[in-house]
């Protein structure tokens, strides 16, 4: 039985290392894709706001506008009574200014509780970790008074 120990020590670090880490990973990478994603809809919320307050309904807007890779032209907006938004998927839809906001309040909305879901999703995955690293110190008969050295992995 204990020559088995070694074998099921390397099979738990191999789990550790290779599944839970790598998914404690990718949960993080796509939380922070819903955080740039909500910082995105968060600021056009903005820019409308102040275009609702400026009253721009009248006027022509000039500004900047990015092609791609940070190529910025300008542009001169005869109607900024409508504002097309990207739904998602690569579609974008035109929208009053009001239903603009509207979209972006229920948009962010349900990117919040995905962001939610996927930190509760890694809370679980780091406590399985700490379980884990827990089971391999009790097979190893390592002392459980003294805490090891870890690292943060939140950061």
């Amino acid at each position: 039985m204990s020559e088995n120990i070694p074998l099921k020590v390397v099979e738990y670090e191999k789990f550790l290392n290779e599944t839970l880490r790598s998914d404690l990973r990718k949960i993080l990478e796509a939380r922070d894709k819903i955080y740039s994603q909500t910082a995105e809809y968060l600021q056009l919320k903005n820019v409308i706001e102040r275009m609702k307050e400026t009253d721009l309904s009248q006027d022509e807007l000039k500004t900047k506008v990015d092609l791609g890779c940070n190529f910025y032209c300008q542009a001169n907006v005869p109607d900024v009574s409508k504002i097309f938004v990207c739904v998602g998927f690569g579609f974008y839809v035109e929208f009053t200014l009001e239903e603009a906001l509207r979209f972006i309040e229920k948009k962010t909305a349900r990117l919040t509780e995905e962001a939610n879901n996927l930190t509760k999703d890694a809370s679980k995955v780091k406590a399985n970790i700490n379980i884990i690293l827990e089971g391999l110190k009790e097979m190893q008969h390592l002392d459980m008074t003294t805490k090891m050295e870890q690292r943060d992995i939140w950061n």
